[in-house]
């Protein structure tokens, strides 16, 4: 039930985009973020700013293309996207905020009721989305492979 200290905390107004991380936010997963890489150049990105275009992206489902003029570049962002995604970094920033926001909501860090509706039963009784989609649809055979399609006639039919 939204009570009026649920709202308080969800109210992301103050924020310049609602998927931007907000300070008490950042002060939770900043320790997350991998060091700059030893040697080369100094990181000279706003980390904080680049976690505010992933997430805008995440929450949008815009392209990469259509990130707005005042977040980082698309190819920074999508760097900084792909690598952490790679390495992990990505997951535990999900983890650590997922369990922080429970915890404010009154909640176990982790769910203890799952509720399966029918559709997901039938998905997990063979396996897995793919697997049902290949199951129910027919094998295709090639053109090639089937010799009533050829559109010229064989060599042995010419004679």
């Amino acid at each position: 039930m939204w009570k009026p200290e649920h709202r308080l905390a969800a109210d992301r107004g103050g924020l310049r985009y609602p998927s931007d991380l907000n300070d008490a936010e950042w002060i939770l997963i900043a320790p997350l973020i991998p060091p700059a890489r030893r040697g080369g150049r100094r990181r000279s990105v706003n980390v904080r700013e680049i976690l505010n275009a992933i997430f805008y992206v995440l929450s949008t489902g815009c392209q990469w293309q259509a990130l707005p003029k005042d977040l980082p570049p698309k190819s920074t962002a999508h760097f900084y996207f792909m690598l952490w995604d790679w390495d992990g970094t990505l997951e535990r920033i999900h983890d650590t905020l997922y369990v922080a926001m429970r915890e404010a909501a009154g909640r176990e860090a982790s769910p203890t009721v799952a509720i399966i509706d029918s559709q997901s039963a039938k998905a997990s009784q063979k396996g897995a989305l793919r697997l049902i989609r290949k199951a129910s649809t027919r094998a295709r055979r090639s053109r090639a492979a089937s010799a009533t399609s050829s559109s010229t006639p064989s060599a042995s039919c010419s004679a």
